[in-house]
């Protein structure tokens, strides 16, 4: 299975267990309006942990209805995160969602060793873009999470995204690394590191995916473009997950495709013990409710 829309992911979790979504401080308009839309479609049961006061007005103000939702009240945006996470860590939910708090304080209490949500296994971003010049949803990671990943940290990242996309129906995921230039280029160390993981995956040491590089974007995404610069590859041109050399490129591509190419996106930290809903704070509602549906859709 292959998606062909970010609608897709409704037919995923369409059916399955509802799944219990802790939001941490969830006094935010943009996520509760997601979470409440997700609970009426059946995807999640919520639990609000936050200022009650602000929870209750903000679903006043926009006609929420969230008769019947569980609301812990803790006023103290930090003391509500720690809340949250230790409620998920006690198994008392299956998805940990960012409300209004940042992510550097979320992170610290996902990373707390005692009651935290650490496996053992390094977090990582994984976003999934609906484009309309692209006849297939493409994954892309990471933008968010690992600053400048080196080899083993890119192995680590391409297991984690392709442990979500075979949770959502591929069998062999395409990969592309992407690198400024499609040679190797012993000065350029993103190319390097695409020949390496190729490579590897060659030799069954990165399994369950499809991995060539180093692919410039345009091969990766365009057949044509591959072609005209004589370029052989399974990936090139019909790639599903692409691989950032740093975060500065996943970035600034990740926003390109929002804000320019009007890109529809579902994001999710992976490599924890539950997913989590960690959008931007410039993230449409839209975008938080598709990424609650592909929470839903790798906690399976």
């Amino acid at each position: 299975m292959v998606l062909k829309s970010l609608n897709d992911l409704r037919t995923i979790v369409a059916g399955g267990p509802v799944k219990k979504l802790v939001v941490a401080a969830a006094q935010d308009q943009h996520s509760m309006g997601a979470v409440v839309k997700a609970w009426k479609d059946k995807v999640i049961e919520p639990i609000l942990v936050g200022d009650k006061d602000s929870i209750l007005n903000i679903s006043g103000e926009n006609n929420y209805d969230i008769t019947g939702v569980s609301i812990v009240h803790e006023p103290d945006i930090e003391m509500a995160t720690q809340l949250a996470v230790k409620m998920v860590n006690n198994h008392q939910g299956d998805i940990l969602m960012k409300g209004k708090v940042g992510t550097s304080t979320l992170l610290k209490c996902i990373l707390n060793k005692e009651w935290g949500l650490r496996t053992g296994k390094l977090l990582s971003h994984f976003a999934l873009f609906e484009v309309d010049t692209y006849p297939k949803v493409i994954a892309v990671t990471d933008v968010a999470m690992n600053i400048s990943p080196n080899l083993q940290d890119k192995i680590a990242i391409i297991n984690n995204s392709v442990g979500c996309l075979m949770k959502l129906g591929y069998q062999m995921p395409k990969v592309a690394v992407l690198g400024a230039v499609e040679m190797v280029n012993e000065n350029m160390e993103a190319t390097l590191d695409a020949a390496l993981l190729s490579k590897m995956n060659q030799r069954d040491q990165i399994r369950n995916c499809i991995i060539d590089g180093p692919l410039a974007f345009d091969n990766a995404v365009s057949l044509e473009s591959a072609k005209h610069k004589g370029i052989r590859s399974e990936v090139a041109g019909d790639t599903d997950l692409l691989l950032m050399p740093d975060i500065e490129v996943g970035n600034v591509l990740y926003k390109s495709l929002v804000f320019f190419a009007k890109a529809r996106v579902a994001a999710v930290i992976l490599g924890a013990r539950v997913p989590i809903v960690l959008t931007s704070r410039s993230d449409s509602e839209q975008a938080k409710f598709d990424s609650i549906l592909l929470s839903a859709a790798a906690s399976r």
